[in-house]
């Protein structure tokens, strides 16, 4: 049995390691994705030990979630599975409009459970904030649903500070999933010392900066078109990062595993993350990202690695 972690004050045990969904149907956000490969990347974590594995409607509006339903049901294991769905945007005219209100919410839940083939959602996130609902509004129509047994943990994704402390009035919140990295360190100023004072479950998502931090880019790479636009992919940050980044080989290198699992270790090494979801378009990723399990860095590493990325 491999360790499993609690997230929150919820009742869900999570191998730390699960896998983040974006690849499997989410065309609106990788171009050219295998819809059979998707559904194989399912299978092969589960196989291996993953039992958690986060999607949203916004991959591929619902594609990943139908997707994932499919293997679920086709392998016969819902009640081995921890689900994580987000609810949101919606399209409205082809543009993108956050929704947090109760009935947008209630509405879209039924919508994922639908296409997840399941009667339950493990946890469920509010994907982004929308401007004019009260959060503890929106938190209270979540704990409505899963009093009736629809979900069992309660999401946020992308909330200000000021946002989280509204959707926690009452201490529903389980989970938080926030943008945090290597690079994008600002969670650990005031989030960090908030989640674990309220025990909720912190999930870091672009855990790897798009590829930036697995050790595939040097100086010379060429960058693909489709990063050009992405912060971390610009000249300046690039090259620091990189630069940084290959200091890592040697501890990988000795561990015989690749940056990427040096990187992920890390994380799983901070008191406040709980777990990570680094997505993966190809089934030995999938295993190449479960090696970071074996990675047990010393004190020193851990270290030497948080002074190497503390912002410049």
């Amino acid at each position: 049995m491999e360790k499993r972690v609690r997230l929150g004050k919820s009742d869900l045990y999570v191998n730390p390691i699960g896998l983040g969904a974006n690849a499997i149907g989410g065309h609106n956000i990788h171009p050219d994705l295998d819809e059979e490969e998707g559904k194989e990347l399912v299978r092969v974590a589960v196989e291996h030990g993953i039992n958690f594995i986060d999607t949203a409607y916004w991959y591929g509006l619902g594609r990943s979630e139908e997707l994932i339903g499919e293997v679920i049901e086709e392998l016969g294991k819902r009640n081995e599975l921890i689900i994580a769905t987000k609810v949101g945007p919606k399209l409205v005219n082809g543009q993108r409009v956050n929704d947090n209100s109760p009935a947008f919410l209630k509405e879209e839940v039924e919508k994922s459970l639908r296409r997840l083939k399941t009667d339950y959602i493990d946890l469920l996130y509010i994907h982004f904030p929308d401007e004019h609902t009260p959060k503890d509004e929106a938190i209270g129509a979540l704990k409505e649903i899963k009093d009736e047994g629809k979900i069992r943990a309660i999401g946020v994704s992308n909330f200000s500070m000021e946002q989280l402390k509204e959707a926690n009035k009452d201490g529903y919140v389980d989970v938080v999933q926030g943008h945090y990295n290597l690079i994008h360190r600002e969670a650990e100023k005031e989030l960090f010392p908030y989640t674990l004072e309220h025990q909720i479950a912190f999930i870091p998502y672009f855990p790897l900066a798009s590829g930036l931090l697995t050790g595939k880019y040097t100086k010379d790479t060429e960058i693909p078109e489709y990063r050009k636009k992405s912060p971390f992919f610009q000249k300046e940050t690039y090259d620091k990062v990189v630069e940084k980044v290959d200091r890592l080989r040697p501890i990988a290198k000795a561990r015989n595993v690749e940056v990427a699992n040096v990187v992920l270790a890390w994380y799983l090494a901070q008191e406040a993350v709980t777990a990570i979801i680094p997505g993966a378009k190809h089934a030995k990723q999938v295993l190449n990202n479960l090696k970071t399990a074996d990675v047990a860095l010393s004190k020193e590493e851990i270290q030497e690695i948080d002074e190497l990325f503390k912002n410049d």
